[in-house]
């Protein structure tokens, strides 16, 4: 990379990390879905929530949301593609205890407010809560890091990733 590439781009290759919910953020390898643990979908991290209310882990746009509304894509301004993934095996649930507030297209902020669950339903429903944050387009992730673990409210820096 040259000298003044950085002009052209006029894009920040290292973006802050939110954390999602409130609750007890833990490394991917722990997810108890092996789909994730296993990175078969990409890296990141996931939480542990102690509520159901979900907001960005990163600032960027809304590309997707699932018509199931457990899990969102979102994709940040330095071209990361981001899943939300809300619960694990919650995809057979058909919505039912997901509310998505964040519409395709939409503008999203560390404040934006983009997702509630359930916990208790998901809890009835013996399905686990845990929130997972994935970086789908590992080819254009040139360094990813969690520097906070346990116990974090929602809002908190706690990590970062960097653009190729």
């Amino acid at each position: 990379m040259g000298l003044f590439d950085f002009l052209k781009s006029g894009k920040e290759k290292t973006i802050e990390l939110y954390n999602p919910v409130d609750g007890e953020v833990i490394p991917i390898e722990d997810v108890s879905d092996p789909v994730f643990s296993q990175k078969m979908m990409g890296d990141g991290y996931g939480v542990e929530p102690t509520n159901g209310e979900i907001y960005p882990p990163v600032e960027g746009e809304v590309v997707s949301v699932f018509p199931t509304k457990h899990a969102l894509g979102l994709k940040t301004d330095n071209g990361i593609e981001v899943l939300v993934h809300i619960g694990i095996d919650t995809v057979e649930l058909e919505g039912a205890p997901f509310e998505v507030f964040v519409s395709e297209g939409d503008k999203i902020t560390s404040e934006t407010k983009i997702a509630q669950v359930d916990l208790e339903a998901l809890k009835e429903l013996d399905k686990p809560d845990t929130v997972i944050i994935v970086f789908t387009n590992m080819d254009d992730v040139d360094n990813f890091t969690i520097d906070q673990n346990g116990p974090q409210t929602h809002g908190e820096v706690i990590g970062s990733v960097t653009a190729k």
